[in-house]
């Protein structure tokens, strides 16, 4: 058996004996969503560490456990944290949480995250649904043999981002009179922040927002069959688009201040995923 998936079986087996909640919704929260979990019917609470082989997050602003319950009607699990590939783990780790919450149940990826914004339009605060996504920096999760009980060997990548949940997020944005901008999201290793000349880069390339997680995320859940849409909170402009320094710091501080209006559109955008289920 392909040790990556042998360990993937072995991470179900170890939620499977605490939980046999299965979620149709699964979300992963980003930089100062952490706190998103007390908004949600909780039925069972998994700390990362209880579950055996499975990768811990270092990051400060990222707790490390899974939460399952309800968002509404919607039976969810939820990541409070994420794990990074700059913190030393192989890429099939960083997303073994997403295989994992696909083989519980979930239909449906909601990836949010903290990001940069590289678009001159954006601002500070600004969410960004994504669109799209490169990701020619970030090792692909698909390297090496092809695990045939997750997927096919050559995915599709025409339709990452779901239509469909996008038209709901698109939808409840301008209910909730919340701003949405739309665009192409990077991802880059990390952890050093990229440089201007990358920036200058991206933003040649059509990238309007960068970070250093989400998208192996999304090749991984979409290898997987599963729907998939992404929010992204502009917490910094990128390097060399002012003369101000970046730090974790202030990428943290904004996502915080953001969280309430983050929270309300994840939350009502939920909700409303059971119509496309």
């Amino acid at each position: 058996m392909n040790p990556i998936y042998e360990k993937l079986l072995s991470c179900v087996d170890s939620v499977r004996k605490v939980t046999d909640f299965e979620p149709d919704v699964a979300i992963v929260l980003g930089s100062g969503l952490g706190d998103y979990a007390n908004d949600i019917k909780v039925e069972c609470e998994i700390d990362y560490k209880e579950i055996k082989g499975f990768p811990v997050s270092t990051v400060p602003g990222h707790a490390g456990k899974f939460i399952f319950g309800y968002v509404g009607d919607v039976k969810v699990v939820c990541m409070k944290g994420r794990v990074h590939y700059y913190e030393g783990y192989p890429i099939s780790d960083v997303v073994l949480p997403t295989r994992l919450m696909r083989m519980l149940g979930a239909k449906i990826l909601f990836l949010t995250n903290a990001s940069g914004g590289i678009n001159p339009s954006f601002t500070a605060g600004d969410f960004m649904m994504l669109t799209d996504h490169v990701s020619i920096w970030a090792p692909n999760p698909l390297i090496g043999p092809n695990i045939d009980e997750l997927g096919t060997r050559f995915p599709d990548m025409t339709h990452v981002y779901d239509t469909g949940l996008r038209k709901i997020i698109e939808e409840t944005a301008a209910k909730e009179g919340i701003g949405l901008k739309q665009g192409i999201y990077a991802q880059l290793t990390g952890p050093s922040f990229e440089s201007p000349a990358e920036i200058k880069l991206l933003h040649k390339l059509g990238v309007d927002a960068v970070g250093m997680s989400t998208v192996v995320e999304a090749i991984a859940a979409n290898h997987m069959g599963m729907k998939i849409c992404g929010i992204s909170c502009v917490c910094n402009l990128a390097a060399g688009m002012t003369d101000n320094p970046l730090t974790h710091e202030e990428v943290q501080a904004a996502a915080n201040e953001a969280a309430p209006k983050f929270k309300k559109l994840l939350t009502e955008s939920v909700k409303r995923f059971g119509e496309v289920l």
